[in-house]
């Protein structure tokens, strides 16, 4: 069984929207603009992508990661992996060419059979709303977060807000820095 990794920038209430500079939202670019740049918090993105052996969007960051990434020196290694995008709307002609495999994934149950299949982990970038179902649906295994020290209110956030069961998680590995930012991994308990 594969290992589901959702990884987010998110402030201290939770809000993982436009972080990097996203038109059209109030906090815009959070995670640059409020923050001083310390390169050694950042380590465990250049560790997950190493890693990853697949990744996987919601519609939204597809259609907002798709243009942009495959250009990005940063990214080049997920230029290697397939794609899979969870999705009810998008076609197949609207998936970019320059990225590599992609597919389209229709259901939480086609992600639940994908986590079936050999491989090694699949990462889980953006994708607030599907975040959000993933971890209703206890299909995550575990949390790479980046915590800023901000409280930005208003925005999409990472963890829903259904009244369900308990679930809980273990603090595999953690670092605070200097600059306030904390780096906290969690495995979730099944």
């Amino acid at each position: 069984m594969r290992t589901l990794i959702s990884t987010a920038f998110i402030s201290l209430d939770g809000v993982m929207e436009a972080p990097g500079g996203e038109s059209g939202y109030r906090n815009s670019g959070w995670t640059f603009k409020e923050v001083e740049f310390l390169p050694e918090a950042f380590e465990i993105k250049g560790r997950e992508q190493q890693e990853s052996t697949a990744v996987l969007l919601g519609r939204v960051s597809y259609q907002a990661f798709s243009p942009v990434w495959p250009d990005m020196a940063e990214f080049a290694h997920y230029n290697t992996l397939p794609k899979y995008v969870v999705s009810t709307t998008l076609t197949d002609d609207q998936l970019v060419s320059n990225w590599g495999e992609t597919r389209i994934l229709r259901s939480l149950e086609e992600v639940a059979a994908l986590k079936e299949t050999e491989g090694g982990p699949i990462i889980v970038h953006g994708s607030a709303c599907l975040n959000q179902a993933l971890s209703d649906a206890g299909l995550i295994d575990r949390y790479h977060l980046l915590v800023f020290p901000l409280l930005l209110g208003a925005g999409k956030r990472l963890f829903s807000a259904t009244d369900k069961d308990t679930q809980k998680l273990a603090l595999v590995e953690h670092e605070v820095y200097p600059n306030g930012l904390q780096k906290q991994v969690f495995d979730v308990l099944h």
